[in-house]
């Protein structure tokens, strides 16, 4: 799976509270929980969002409180990817589980720019830069989880019954 757009970068420490601030969780819809994704860190990421958005951000991203939420907001909003030099566990699974891809990959973080051009390889691990023209390496995504976060995990869990 290859996920190419533009970068929305953050720091360190993004927590689920700013990703969907607390007093937004009485939503269902998963539309109107996007309509105040990143509020709570970046009030005019509604705004920064186009298509092929991918959000790169340092250490620890999706820390804090254990809600589903976080994953789905962004998703719905018009990520289709988050890398990160780490995730909380957590919100790393809960992202999966609902089919928003995600990478691990050290480095990215300082590296990357916002704004610039990225194009991501999920299979090989490979994240290139293509306004910077760098390439850094991830460990690649196991087919399995490539697997649930293309169907989600309720449809993969019924594909194996």
């Amino acid at each position: 799976m290859e996920i190419t757009g533009r970068v929305i970068k953050y720091g360190n420490n993004v927590n689920t509270d700013v990703i969907i601030p607390s007093k937004y969780l009485v939503y269902t819809d998963p539309l109107a929980l996007a309509a105040h994704a990143m509020e709570g860190l970046d009030p005019a990421f509604a705004t920064k969002i186009a298509a092929r958005t991918i959000v790169v951000a340092g250490a620890n991203f999706g820390c804090g409180s254990s809600r589903e939420q976080a994953p789905l907001a962004l998703k719905h909003a018009g990520v289709h990817c988050v890398v990160a030099d780490s995730f909380a566990r957590i919100f790393y699974r809960n992202a999966v589980n609902i089919g928003l891809p995600v990478l691990e990959c050290a480095g990215v973080g300082s590296a990357v720019q916002d704004g610039d051009a990225l194009r991501v390889n999920l299979e090989t691990g490979l994240v290139e830069d293509l306004s910077l023209d760098l390439r850094l390496t991830a460990t690649p995504v196991p087919a399995f989880i490539l697997e649930i976060m293309e169907k989600g995990l309720i449809e993969y869990i019924k594909a194996k019954k």
